[in-house]
């Protein structure tokens, strides 16, 4: 019992005149893994049972699907190639393997179903094309180590991922159910998608021990595809017939508790930098300020509130400040890496107010005075420097100041000391 190609104009023409059945595939949607052949036409014998291949039937079989003529549970001939084929029950198999190569002969051979006839002739199909959309989700959280953060963390992750059948043979004997006419993907997926979650699992842990940084996992979605891959493609084409062919991460997550160690974790990198912290300090007391004039009842209370507050506290937030102004002093004298000025560079020049807030601008950020104008001064022989016209420490007058006479000398006395002309 086989099949032999059938011509086409005997399949167009002539078929109407014969005993002939016309066999195609049922309704092989997207989901649909595997079918049986359905009778499309019964010619004039009308007596043939459902269970048997008349001789000279004809079959059709389209692009990406793999047809298989089965006698008494067992597969006698096949093709993997579209077209038209006519039972021929003297023949023996013919065994097209189409894409497949001789790869599937051996298979056939491996496997060797047989030959007897056992009164029951059915004709099946089996999908070759991705089957797609395979959803998945971790039941529990994934450890994942990273060493950015130098901690244990936890993600969850969501997504589909889709098969294909590459020895559809194979996948026949291990994977179709017995005395089933129809399978859809959903039906036998139980087992896989558990292996799945646990191949993925898998692969995540080796992009942890790759170094990758958790936050990178979404953006690895076609090296995590690799991975499974590599994970499952051979164990699952060996046993099952079928490989992994995409996988598509649509989320991921992170637990409870990773999400706060995070989140610790990045405000502690962004306290780091002293011009963050001193943004944070003013930030503070103004958000103070800002309170306190809306107080319930009344700005003065709130306000006297507010200063008592700032007895207790207002040292401490002048020492971090100071704190502050230090390092971002220290970083701009410090050459950025590569060269040139430090990117947290700013106006080194502070002053402290009475109030003993050290500030940088015009007015005090702790009680509001002015900032001091600017006053140049003198240095008197005894080393104090001085401000006023005599030294507050030993009372000596202060030097003359200098000026330039018309011939170009410059003069500290009342009469120029290369012409002799007055100091005008």
């Amino acid at each position: 019992m086989g099949i032999i190609r059938a011509a086409g104009q005997a399949v167009s023409g002539a078929l109407a005149d014969q005993w002939l059945e016309v066999i195609e595939a049922e309704d092989m949607g997207e989901r649909t893994v595997f079918a049986r052949g359905t009778l499309l036409r019964r010619g004039q014998n009308r007596k043939g049972s459902s269970h048997t291949v008349s001789n000279g039937s004809v079959i059709h079989v389209y692009d990406n699907q793999f047809m298989m003529l089965v006698d008494g549970g067992r597969v006698v001939d096949y093709t993997a190639e579209p077209g038209y084929y006519k039972v021929d029950h003297s023949s023996m198999p013919s065994l097209f393997n189409g894409q497949f190569g001789e790869s599937l002969k051996e298979a056939f051979n491996r496997i060797r179903f047989g030959g007897q006839t056992a009164g029951a002739q059915k004709v099946f199909f089996i999908n070759l094309q991705e089957i797609k959309g395979i959803k998945f989700g971790t039941r529990n959280p994934i450890n994942y180590f990273d060493n950015f953060y130098n901690a244990e963390l936890f993600l969850r992750a969501h997504g589909t991922y889709s098969v294909r059948i590459v020895n559809p043979l194979q996948f026949y004997a291990e994977v179709i159910p017995r005395n089933k006419d129809s399978v859809q993907i959903e039906e036998i997926n139980e087992q896989y998608l558990a292996e799945f979650l646990e191949a993925l699992q898998s692969s995540i842990n080796q992009m942890s021990a790759d170094g990758t940084r958790i936050s990178f996992v979404t953006s690895k979605a076609r090296e995590l595809g690799r991975y499974m891959a590599d994970t499952l493609d051979a164990e699952w084409n060996k046993m099952r017939g079928m490989e992994i062919q995409s996988v598509g991460i649509a989320s991921v997550s992170y637990d409870e508790e990773s999400q706060k160690l995070i989140n610790m974790r990045n405000q502690g990198a962004m306290l780091g930098d002293p011009n963050v912290r001193e943004g944070y300090v003013q930030g503070a007391m103004a958000r103070g300020f800002e309170a306190a004039g809306s107080n319930a009842n009344g700005a003065m209370a709130g306000f006297m509130g507010m200063g008592m507050g700032m007895q207790s506290a207002g040292g401490m937030m002048g020492a971090a400040s100071a704190v502050n102004l230090a390092q971002m002093q220290m970083q701009n004298a410090s050459p950025a890496p590569g060269g040139g000025a430090h990117p947290g560079a700013q106006n080194a020049n502070s002053w402290k107010c009475a109030c003993g807030e050290v500030n940088t601008g015009k007015f005090c950020g702790g009680c509001g005075k002015p900032a001091p104008s600017p006053q140049t001064g003198w240095v008197c022989a005894c080393g104090h420097t001085n401000t006023g016209k005599f030294c507050s420490e030993c009372g000596k007058p202060a030097p003359a100041a200098d000026w330039t006479c018309v011939c170009g000398t410059v003069n500290t006395g009342k009469f120029c000391s290369n012409c002799g002309k007055a100091r005008g």
